[in-house]
């Protein structure tokens, strides 16, 4: 494996792949701490601070989690990119389910060409959603006390978030977020066509890993050593439930690996064909089903349609106490908010493999192959076999992802936290369902490379398996020249970066 790593650098292409994702990954997370113009950044501080020693048994840190899912932190902190990925989410899900639902659409998807439409009408539909959020979201600045996590500002007296709410003030910061939601979405597929990954999940994933380290800290002062003025603080020496934790961390990544690898082999003979003096086919072959098809999109899915439309509503309805009700009841940790989870996990995992999955399209290529499968006879009986064989794999793993979305249920009640607690969403559930699934594609991408230029991959003995036209990029690397300049501008805002933050230490 380590010399997989290292083979990585000796083939052109990926070096230049990575180094692009590394380099946008970087820009991402500079763009989340560009404070938003006309907001007050001392407040931002002082809001941060707070929140770096907040109580681990807080409920509120289950909303946290998810919007650091989709923000990366960039809400919280009033920053360029506050909106993050979730119009296009949100976009992405509207889209799907009209392609489904609306004749021309699903006949549109389906031509030359049609795909790259749809692509283009989600663009669009992100851009209204983005103006929309971005609206609520300058709102929300004005009144921090009507949005949990920003109602420290005004429980603690931590400042005046924004001086001036004027009329101009409210059109720069729909103007400007909805730009940073357009140029994270162009970032992800930048990353789709020239990087490594999904850029998409990519950029969730990294915003995911950005939280992580204040999670971490939070379960060592909550498990180990309580920090001073929480409600840990005196308790028992808790270190055995720090250790439960880390091995429940170790098997449910196991289990994601085991579920993210599992298929279902289906055998397909060939009938054998003469041309000239040469003899093809009349080997078995095999058509391998994923147990887990959608990957994790169903848990982001479900994460946002439970998430983001009481967010909405609150923003919408401040003062309403349903809205309020609402939000707390699926603010990531209410019975119903894993209730429904559950059953949009499952609407979305067999709503994926229905968009996706094409079993008449599979069967007719079979049969146009000469390619059969023993005891099916070829055509619509094929078609229907692939698609009940579908249907049980998905239900099984539906049901994993299910078990997965609800550990913080689980673990809480063993180590006594609430299901909202920040520190269980990132040692159970969605967040590290996300972390692993995005990276084994990673690794499945640089082990495609590394085999095809005659390089060992990760694994001596067989290799990761996945469906690897769905991770195939459609663009070339980029030059090196554009690698250069991007690198440079990445420097110079590290560099600045840097020197902002060593002045504001300094106490000026």
């Amino acid at each position: 494996m380590i010399s997989a790593f290292a083979n990585t650098w000796r083939i052109p292409e990926l070096r230049d792949r990575i180094l692009f994702t590394l380099a946008m990954i970087i820009i991402v997370r500079l763009g989340v701490h560009i404070t938003l113009p006309g907001v007050d950044g001392t407040v931002i501080k002082a809001l941060m601070d707070y929140q770096s020693k907040a109580d681990p048994k807080d409920p509120a840190g289950g909303l946290t989690a998810v919007l650091a899912m989709f923000s990366g932190g960039g809400l919280q902190a009033a920053g360029l990119f506050a909106l993050g990925i979730m119009p296009y989410i949100s976009a992405s899900i509207m889209i799907q389910l009209m392609t489904a639902v609306v004749p021309k659409l699903a006949r549109l998807s389906r031509e030359d060409g049609g795909r790259q439409k749809i692509t283009q009408f989600t663009r669009y539909l992100t851009i209204v959603i983005a103006l929309v959020q971005g609206f609520f979201v300058a709102k929300s600045l004005t009144h921090p006390e009507s949005m949990p996590y920003l109602s420290a500002i005004a429980t603690h007296h931590l400042g005046t978030l924004v001086p001036d709410p004027s009329l101009t003030w409210y059109a720069l910061v729909v103007a400007t977020v909805v730009a940073g939601a357009m140029l994270l979405m162009w970032i992800g597929d930048q990353i789709t066509e020239r990087g490594i990954g999904n850029g998409t999940s990519v950029i969730i994933a990294v915003n995911i890993m950005a939280s992580l380290p204040g999670a971490l800290i939070q379960a060592w002062h909550l498990f180990v050593v309580p920090a001073k003025g929480t409600a840990s603080d005196g308790s028992a020496f808790n270190s055995w439930k720090m250790l439960l934790m880390l091995v429940l961390l170790l098997v449910v990544i196991a289990g994601v690996i085991a579920l993210t690898q599992a298929q279902r082999r289906i055998a397909v003979q060939y009938a054998k064909r003469v041309v000239g003096r040469k003899q093809f086919g009349g080997q078995t072959q095999y058509l391998p089903l994923k147990v887990n098809y959608a990957g994790v999109m169903p848990i982001i899915f479900a994460t946002a349609v439970l998430s983001l439309p009481p967010m909405m509503l609150k923003w919408i309805f401040p003062n309403a106490s349903w809205a309020t009700r609402l939000n707390d009841a699926l603010a990531g940790g209410g019975t119903w908010y894993y209730v429904l989870g559950a059953l949009f996990i499952f609407f979305f995992s067999y709503f994926w493999v229905a968009t996706m999955f094409q079993p008449s399209q599979i069967a007719e290529d079979l049969k146009r192959n000469g390619g059969y499968i023993p005891g099916v006879r070829p055509g619509k009986p094929t078609a229907e076999f692939l698609d009940f064989t579908m249907t049980r794999l998905t239900f099984a793993g539906a049901i994993f992802l299910t078990i997965i979305f609800m550990l913080p249920v689980m673990v809480g009640a063993i180590v006594s936290l609430p299901p909202s607690s920040l520190v269980l969403h990132f040692f159970g559930g969605t967040s590290l369902l996300i972390m692993v699934g995005v990276v084994l594609d990673v690794m499945r991408q640089v082990e495609t490379h590394l085999i095809q230029k005659h390089y060992d991959g990760f694994l001596r003995k067989g290799k990761i398996k996945g469906r690897y036209d769905r991770l195939a990029q459609t663009g070339s690397a980029a030059s090196r020249t554009a690698l250069v300049y991007l690198w440079t501008v990445v420097a110079v805002l590290v560099i600045f970066g840097t020197a902002v933050w060593i002045y504001n230490r300094g106490g000026h």
